[in-house]
């Protein structure tokens, strides 16, 4: 009888795909809620179509650009950090090769490794390629797969724009009697759907994610709209 288990994949960059994936989620939603509290505040002052467009199309754009330019410069820092990690670790390994070994086999026992067995196996790592070894256990670092700057830029790009897009479409497509609660339901259930992604994304129950989130964004709009409101009547 043969053993079926299941198959389970086995990525060595998993925990990046998923921390990609989470960033994705946290800025659709991110998008979502700066945009819907942006629109509904002024939807509050006026019943303007144009100008309702005109705000949203700029919060969109500037909301976009600020979490593109904000990522890339945070992983930009991130990769020059690791970068630098490895440079000094090849003038470690360089300079003082039997330290280093020491170092590797101490980390490796760290780990559980005996002795005799810790000391066997940074051997062969550093015969192997000294460099990944001791980047991959003293620095946690691989170096084939450097974060990249621009890959998080689009994609923070990419995903604000995508949340952005629904409160935007939600205020300026329906009759004007509709417009808030198609925006308010639309922004509601679209805020469920990133609390629930986020935590399942995080192994974490989803009820209390996608409550945060939804209460979240009903006070953005609830404040932006008596805000706009005061300001309408104030100004007419």
């Amino acid at each position: 009888m043969t053993d079926t288990a299941p198959y389970e994949p086995h990525h060595q960059d998993l925990g990046s795909r998923l921390n990609w994936l989470r960033a994705g989620v946290l800025g659709a939603n991110d998008g979502i809620v700066s945009t819907a509290g942006l629109v509904v505040g002024v939807a509050g002052a006026t019943d303007s179509r144009e100008t309702l467009l005109t705000a949203g199309l700029a919060g969109l754009l500037a909301g976009s650009l600020s979490m593109a330019a904000g990522e890339y410069v945070s992983v930009s820092t991130q990769r020059d950090a690791e970068k630098a990690a490895i440079d000094l670790e090849k003038r470690e390994l360089r300079e003082q090769p039997e330290e280093e070994l020491a170092e590797l086999t101490s980390l490796l026992q760290s780990r559980g490794l005996s002795a005799d067995l810790a000391r066997d196996a940074a051997e062969q790592l550093t015969a192997r390629d000294a460099l990944r070894a001791h980047a991959r256990v003293e620095l946690n670092i691989d170096p084939d797969a450097l974060t990249n700057p621009w890959h998080a830029a689009w994609a923070s790009f990419i995903a604000f724009t995508v949340g952005a897009l629904l409160p935007l479409l939600a205020i300026i497509l329906p009759p004007q009697s509709w417009r808030l609660p198609v925006t308010v339901v639309s922004v509601l259930l679209a805020l469920a759907l990133t609390g629930w992604g986020s935590a399942r994304l995080g192994t974490a129950p989803p009820g209390p994610a996608v409550w945060r989130t939804m209460g979240g964004g009903a006070l953005a709009m609830g404040v932006t709209y008596l805000v706009g409101t005061l300001l309408g009547a104030v100004g007419g």
